[in-house]
């Protein structure tokens, strides 16, 4: 069946299903592949718990007219998620980085949403197949699509910005994540600049912070850019006014007080400011939309629990965030102030120096507890208490529990810190 043929039959039925526990009635089900499961096999079950059709690419799977066998369910997916691009009318803001992208996405869509009928990915859902997802959620009344991009390897981004095809496109910053996929911070840079090649050679707009010397010299010779500075008079102006522990900021004359916390979020507000200005949201619905952003997901979520004021950020890391994080606790007007850092995942060989440096400028910081967690954590020379597994953690803090603190969670997504919370 041709990609044509098949849009015509997700015009009707414009439900994609990708998991027969969660099947959808009256979607199209896309038998993928994984490590460890064959998605054809589970072709029939999904009619029988109400799909209208399968999608296979093995033709045993093939045994009756709602079964479509084509010759790979991935690609199929991808190159229908491309042609209902072109087939409807949003326009596209692509979004990438290596810290924030989720938040900013969020923080967009928060504000974008407030003039236009806008979808954005939902969750993370920013890879191969996240993103031909978030394309196909586009309906016919879409004005605006939101769609985030992540990568760990390069020529990913220039994979999903040519299935994507974006108008727009932002990236939030370039930073020490994925390294072990990238090989080095200029690997990063390479990598995520993919976004900036698709734009420019298509003469698509930009957004940028031109505060960010990469950025700023990646596009200063580039025509159709939009850019957010708290210094360069050229840009879009916003201020910076502090987080203690929300970030306040400042935009023509208007206070917005966000329930953001950390600087590192500054920028994250900007971008979505700053594409509100370009697509007339009025300032006083941006506003409204910062200040009633509320993050979760264990994304600098800010916890009151037994005393501690915790800022809990358990949803990943790298060097990067995490010395934004911990510079922000040191920001902060607090007397007692404690850490408990995870391990930092998808690092290669830098690993181990990387994790000496945080664990040096941690102990460094006169908080009044340092506390790190996980194996490469674990090998690092330094006098702060650490551990090489959660339990062993558990253990220590149910022997000296923490006292009255704010309290800094922080690790990469396996090291699940927000379990913490049940110790206190």
């Amino acid at each position: 069946m041709t990609i044509a043929r098949l849009h015509q039959v997700f015009l009707d039925y414009p439900i994609i299903s990708t998991d027969t526990r969660k099947i959808e009635k009256d979607s199209i089900f896309f038998a993928l592949k994984g490590a460890n499961f064959n998605g054809n096999s589970f072709a029939s079950e999904a009619l029988a718990k109400g799909a209208a059709y399968a999608i296979v690419d093995e033709d045993e799977y093939a045994v009756t007219d709602r079964i479509i066998l084509v010759s790979d369910v991935l690609i199929a997916l991808q190159e229908l998620a491309t042609f209902h691009r072109n087939h409807c009318s949003a326009k596209i803001i692509g979004l990438t980085g290596s810290n924030g992208k989720t938040t900013t996405k969020e923080l967009i869509y928060s504000v974008v949403s407030k003039s236009y009928k806008t979808i954005a990915t939902k969750g993370n859902l920013n890879n191969h197949i996240g993103v031909p997802l978030t394309l196909l959620s586009i309906r016919p009344e879409t004005e605006i699509a939101v769609v985030e991009m992540g990568a760990n390897h390069q020529k990913e981004i220039e994979f999903l910005s040519n299935l994507a095809q974006p108008d727009f496109g932002y990236i939030t910053n370039f930073g020490k994540a994925h390294i072990e996929g990238f090989g080095s911070k200029e690997g990063v840079i390479k990598a995520k600049s993919e976004l900036y090649d698709y734009l420019i050679s298509n003469q698509k707009s930009v957004f940028l912070n031109a505060d960010d010397p990469i950025q700023l010299e990646r596009l200063k010779t580039y025509i159709n850019k939009y850019g957010f500075s708290s210094q360069q008079q050229q840009f879009y102006k916003i201020s910076f006014l502090g987080a203690n522990p929300f970030v306040q900021l400042q935009v023509e004359k208007m206070t917005i007080q966000t329930q953001l916390i950390g600087s590192y979020n500054f920028t994250n507000c900007c971008a979505a400011i700053v594409m509100g200005k370009y697509f007339n949201v009025p300032l006083k619905m941006v506003k409204e939309a910062l200040e009633n952003y509320k993050p979760e997901n264990n994304r600098s979520q800010l916890i009151e629990k037994k005393g501690h004021q915790i800022i809990l950020d358990a949803y990943n890391a790298n060097p990067t965030s995490m010395r934004a994080a911990l510079e922000n606790l040191k920001a902060m007007k607090t007397q007692s102030k404690t850490a408990i850092l995870g391990d930092m995942f998808e690092l290669g060989d830098t690993a181990e120096a990387e994790h000496q440096q945080i664990a040096e400028l941690a102990a460094g910081m006169n908080f009044t507890l340092v506390i790190l967690v996980g194996n490469n954590f674990h090998k690092t020379i330094t006098n702060l208490p650490k551990f090489a597994s959660f339990e062993q953690l558990a253990d220590y803090l149910k022997e000296q529990p923490l006292e009255n603190s704010n309290l800094l969670i922080k690790g990469s997504r396996g090291m699940a810190l927000e379990r913490v919370l049940d110790l206190l």
